[in-house]
């Protein structure tokens, strides 16, 4: 393909696929091509796959399809999760021109410049060799403008019993501290002032070093890349995305709440608050266990954000189960709770399960708990009334014929300050005076 041509970039899931998206454009423009919005007219349409539900499946389709459409002679790319689990199907379809697997997304540039049109062309990589390693990308600016999403793992050895991420991932494989280090540097340098560490299973960072990697103290391996991190001048904030309640040990908790620069805003996956259900679900600790993870941040931080994910309808879950689980969710009195309805997954373990929950059951169950979650949220929020706040500028808001500037606190909890002037990745500080809307603080 010709170098100079116009690429459309759509990212469908995680912030990991985000990341990825972003490290794949960067390469191309630095290999001539121009970057276009998704919906122009594109020569090159790439679709940034994701498999975690059947719902993303679908939208992944439906993108592919989309595109083809925009441009029937336009060559359409799908990458990432989806493509590596459903190659074969994607083989099939006609609006489909080439397949990447997850693995091979930092050959973007050769695979484009290989494709002749002749037929279909499958970049595609056996994902679970043991051989596999940590596929190099890397960002010197992102699609946000104040904050910074940095990929620092790959892969998950969980194997829950719901999920098809181990088989579209692969192992865990973890990033050299040396090249996360470089990356932040750089991003700072770029005038970033948050990071994101992210990637599949953030808490198994380090753990398929065995040794390889030198490290200057005896931490955990990711309290050590923390540590590093937390040095770095310029850098203002870093926050880390989802992990698993058994990294909240006594030390840990006690060793970043010295970092200043950590947000205290934890997303900690619990998927349901029954032991029953969690053992279905081969996740690995107990709602007792969940809980003293959250009772060491609020002993440790004042107020933190605590921000979870719950399945609801999984197979088997009974009323009695899913009324533990709701009432697990008021006990722990989540900021935040991202509430999902099992899908069932071929090629899972619970997709063969018995008592698959009822569509409608499951509707219902997800109405209550996105109700309760509401009222945890505002409840959360209005904590900060009458408190001085810190927020790092993202963005405007016309709201009742004003014009706001709005940003984010270290809590991530969202606010803003009537102005019409761009403000955009100053800090600003002011005391929470009222709601501006059900989601958003006012600071004056």
């Amino acid at each position: 393909m010709n170098i100079g041509e116009k690429v459309a970039f759509h990212s469908l899931g995680c912030k990991v696929n985000s990341y990825e998206t972003d490290a794949m454009q960067q390469l191309l423009i630095e290999n001539g091509y121009q970057i276009v919005p998704f919906d122009s007219e594109a020569d090159i349409y790439i679709i940034n796959t994701c498999t975690v539900t059947n719902v993303a499946d679908r939208k992944s389709r439906q993108m592919i399809h989309r595109a083809k459409k925009m441009n029937p002679n336009a060559v359409v790319v799908a990458v990432g999760c989806y493509s590596q689990i459903a190659a074969d199907k994607l083989k099939d379809d006609e609006c489909v021109d080439i397949i990447i697997g997850n693995n091979k997304k930092h050959e973007i540039v050769q695979i484009l410049k290989k494709y002749t049109g002749d037929s279909k062309y499958i970049a595609h990589f056996d994902i679970n060799h043991e051989k596999t390693e940590y596929e190099v990308l890397n960002i010197s600016n992102t699609a946000e403008h104040t904050r910074a999403y940095i990929k620092i793992q790959d892969g998950c050895n969980q194997f829950c019993s719901y999920c098809l991420i181990p088989y579209a991932r692969g192992r865990v494989r973890s990033r050299k501290p040396k090249e996360v280090l470089e990356e932040v540097v750089r991003l700072v340098g770029n005038g970033y002032r948050e990071i994101v560490l992210t990637g599949i299973h953030v808490s198994s960072y380090g753990t398929d070093f065995n040794g390889e990697v030198d490290l200057d103290s005896d931490d955990n391996i990711l309290l050590s890349l923390l540590k590093s991190i937390n040095n770095i001048e310029g850098l203002s904030r870093i926050r880390l995305s989802s992990l698993e309640p058994r990294i909240m040990t006594e030390e840990f908790v006690r060793e970043i709440s010295k970092l200043d620069k950590i947000c205290p805003h934890f997303h900690l996956s619990l998927q349901s608050g029954s032991q029953a259900t969690l053992k279905r679900m081969n996740r690995h600790y107990s709602p007792a266990e969940y809980k003293k993870s959250c009772d060491l941040l609020k002993e440790y931080y004042i107020h933190p954000a605590l921000t979870t994910d719950v399945i609801v309808g999984f197979p088997g879950e009974t009323d009695a189960e899913f009324l533990e689980s709701r009432t697990f969710i008021e006990e722990i009195n989540f900021y935040e709770t991202h509430i999902f309805k099992y899908s069932k997954r071929v090629g899972t373990r619970a997709a063969q399960m018995d008592n698959q929950v009822d569509e409608n059951i499951k509707t219902n169950r997800s109405s209550e708990l996105i109700d309760l979650n509401k009222k945890n949220k505002k409840t959360f929020m209005e904590y900060y009334i009458g408190k001085n706040m810190e927020i790092l500028i993202e963005e405007q808001l016309k709201f009742d014929d004003s014009i706001y500037m709005v940003g984010h606190t270290k809590e991530y909890v969202k606010a803003a300050v009537k102005s019409d002037r761009n403000l955009s990745g100053r800090f600003i500080e002011g005391r929470v005076v009222s709601f501006l809307n059900d989601d958003v603080l006012l600071i004056e």
